[in-house]
């Protein structure tokens, strides 16, 4: 293909969608004797940010422009449109936005599921932060779908009927996972089985190297202090699943393992226990896009990125994993309000009321979890998040203590205030120290 290509034509644009890494390079590496000034490159891979930038600086001088441009849907998307969020350099994101246009996903008021993003790599970055978040979904319904078919022995095909009534209306309307948790649990085989049963509980995508997305939103969260609990459990979750000959070592030396899922006893209905779960996933599904959305304020703070939230979240309405057209409007009203909180969305009213009518329910299925030791580590990680997020005293207090007995490490002082996660100004000498000196002192 590069052989064919002839100089002085107009300006080109070439569209690759590869794996992310060494192979772009490559590709890039044939493709550069013959891209001229003007040219245009559209990476619709899912490209780690930083290569996405090493990139651009790289093309820039030459005159050829490189944009990230994140993709969501999965191969089916060639069905319906995918989910764009391209990002580089503005004019040239102007040349480029009708075409991603005409080929995105639609949301239910037709409009195109792409904007531009904003500079430098924050296209692949948003992307990058879609996945992450997605991750916490996935975990959080597994947990669910778990509880009902091993702890309340429901089949699958009740399952998908309880997963179609959760899609229609209330908090969980419109969500594409929910949506095809109900197919996956009623699909079989043309023997009559299901092909649920057959699968086996490895998740090795992040082993394996073919998905980065996950792995790279938790080094983010990390690198910029944001807590993400319920995105972080989940991935340590797929790590733990994806290593299974390891789990049935450790099975074996214990003798049939640490603990295994038994049988809800239910003091109230079935349907008000289903209740429960529905709200719980609810606010684990939340929670998992507000601490998503918390990393990539705090990275366009530092970036001076300045993203269009509403428009972000309007790309997610359609053609992507994480659809969830509740959790979609919940989040827009809040990004309405000029006087809403940008940097914790924790602290904004209507979070507050969503978590509110949540997280009673939240507790119940994670005490009843505990009680009959199944396994919901996102779902658990969402209501200690909740909780400490929202703690005025922690454990924490003892912590820093230890930290300056030993290194002297400093602290702040209640009459202080909270003032800023910056190093406190008092110390302490916990223990007068001793040494070959004071030894021989007392010789």
């Amino acid at each position: 293909m590069c052989h064919s290509l002839k100089s002085g034509q107009d300006p080109k644009l070439f569209v690759f969608s590869i794996p992310h890494g060494g192979a772009g390079d490559a590709v890039l590496k044939d493709l550069r004797p013959h891209l001229e000034r003007g040219d245009i490159i559209l990476d619709c891979s899912n490209e780690y940010w930083k290569f996405t930038e090493r990139r651009q600086r790289e093309l820039e001088p030459h005159g050829i422009h490189y944009i990230g441009c994140g993709v969501s849907g999965g191969y089916q998307s060639a069905r319906h449109g995918p989910s764009l969020s391209p990002g580089g350099n503005a004019e040239v994101l102007k040349k480029v936005i009708p075409f991603l246009q005409r080929v995105a996903a639609k949301d239910k008021q037709g409009r195109a599921c792409t904007t531009p993003i904003g500079p430098r790599g924050s296209g692949h970055y948003v992307k990058m932060i879609h996945n992450g978040i997605e991750q916490g979904m996935m975990s959080a319904i597994a947990e669910v779908w778990f509880i009902m078919n091993k702890c309340l022995h429901m089949k699958y095909e009740e399952i998908a009927d309880v997963f179609e009534s959760w899609n229609k209306d209330g908090p969980l309307r419109d969500n594409f996972l929910v949506s095809i948790g109900a197919d996956i649990s009623r699909t079989k085989k043309d023997d009559g089985t299901f092909v649920l049963s057959e699968v086996l509980d490895k998740v090795v995508q992040d082993a394996d190297g073919s998905e980065g997305t996950g792995i790279w939103t938790n080094e983010e969260a990390i690198r910029l202090h944001v807590p993400t609990p319920t995105i972080t459990t989940a991935h340590l979750f797929r790590c733990a699943s994806a290593d299974a000959a390891s789990r049935l070592a450790v099975n074996k030396t214990f003798g049939g393992g640490v603990a295994g899922p038994s049988s809800i006893e239910l003091r109230s209905s079935l349907p008000a226990f289903i209740e429960d779960l529905k709200l719980a996933l609810y606010a684990a599904l939340l929670c998992s896009f507000i601490q998503g959305l918390h990393v990539l304020k705090k990275m366009d703070r530092q970036e001076d990125w300045h993203l269009n939230y509403r428009k972000i979240l309007q790309i997610w309405r359609g053609g992507c994993i994480i659809q969830s057209d509740h959790i979609s409007d919940v989040l827009d009203s809040v990004h309405t309000r000029e006087d809403h909180d940008g940097e914790n969305l924790l602290a904004n009213r209507e979070i507050v009321e969503e978590l509110t009518k949540s997280l009673p329910s939240l507790k119940k299925v994670v005490l009843k979890s505990v009680e009959v030791d199944t396994y919901v580590p996102s779902l658990s990680a969402t209501l200690e998040y909740c909780k400490y997020s929202s703690s005025t005293m922690l454990p924490t207090q003892f912590m820093e203590a230890e930290l300056d007995y030993f290194g002297e490490h400093n602290y702040e002082t209640w009459d202080e205030g909270p003032g800023k996660p910056v190093k406190g100004p008092h110390h302490f000498e916990w223990k007068r120290a001793t040494g070959l000196v004071d030894e021989k002192k007392g010789q």
